[in-house]
């Protein structure tokens, strides 16, 4: 079977988004027509990135309570077969002058991350399913930044703190889906957790460290153990490491886990094109 999809997977700081870029570098060296999509990027073909989801009697709602604005709102948004979506941040920037604050506001609360983790569960494995039948028809390669372990075991612990049955099936279920495509698995493993979160915590703005502590600590499995700030966010990780490397060994898939302590680029750049050669994918 024709291989599909590489997906590279890790921890905050792992270093996935230079591994992804190496991954398109290799299989571009070898003439493999392939597709990069990092993490946050807005028009992702599987997942979803600042985008709202409402089931039709939401969106009926929305409409009746934003009358004056039912025309933009239908312009905006994106009619599919399980509801409606609105990539409202896109949205804001082409339409900053038609879309008020208040109304941009409540279409937020209906981000697809934000909701009950059994709509999201279910929203987010159409969405896959959608990808999987487009890519099968396409030649290119995908390469994935994350969101395949690490998007499900986010909202269903740290969100939510769900069971680790609930969140293991998730990922699952999305594994039955994307196995058409013959998927490789690449996870990042790092030996010092605290080392590595500190250190990506200077290399990044001090908004985007507040409100990953704050996700981390203020709901969810963190909020359950009482922990709090950059003590408890590491404790949160590394009981999402000890998670993703539980489920990591549950997937029926090829995988390879690759441990990038040392931060070396040609050691990964050369053990990754041990692993595409392995994969017949070069």
């Amino acid at each position: 079977m024709q291989k599909k999809l590489v997906i590279i997977e890790g921890l905050p700081g792992s270093g996935k988004s230079t591994t992804a870029k190496l991954t398109k570098e290799l299989l571009e060296q070898n003439e493999v027509n392939n597709k990069l999509i990092l993490e946050g990027n807005l028009n992702h073909p599987a997942d979803y990135d600042k985008v709202a989801y409402f089931d039709k009697k939401e969106f009926d709602e929305l409409l009746g309570n934003n009358s004056s604005y039912r025309d933009l709102i239908v312009d905006i948004s994106d009619k599919k077969s399980d509801g409606y979506f609105i990539s409202y941040y896109i949205q804001k920037k082409r339409r900053k002058e038609e879309l008020p604050d208040d109304l941009y506001k409540r279409i937020i609360e209906n981000d697809i991350y934000e909701l009950p983790l059994k709509v999201n569960r279910s929203v987010i494995l159409k969405n896959w399913q959608r990808f999987v039948k487009k890519a099968k028809r396409e030649d290119d390669i995908y390469i994935f930044e994350c969101c395949f372990i690490q998007n499900p075991l986010t909202i269903g612990l740290v969100k939510y703190n769900a069971s680790k049955e609930r969140v293991f099936n998730y990922i699952l279920d999305i594994e039955k889906l994307i196995n058409k495509l013959n998927p490789t698995l690449i996870y990042l493993k790092q030996n010092d957790i605290e080392e590595t979160f500190y250190k990506i915590s200077k290399e990044r703005p001090s908004k985007w460290l507040n409100s990953f502590l704050n996700y981390y600590t203020k709901q969810g499995y963190g909020l359950s153990k009482k922990l709090s700030g950059f003590s408890g966010t590491i404790e949160v990780l590394k009981k999402r490491l000890e998670l993703e490397l539980e489920i990591y060994e549950k997937l029926n898939m090829n995988k390879y886990l690759i441990d990038n302590s040392d931060y070396n680029i040609e050691t990964l750049k050369n053990t990754l094109l041990s692993i595409f050669q392995r994969e017949a994918l070069l």
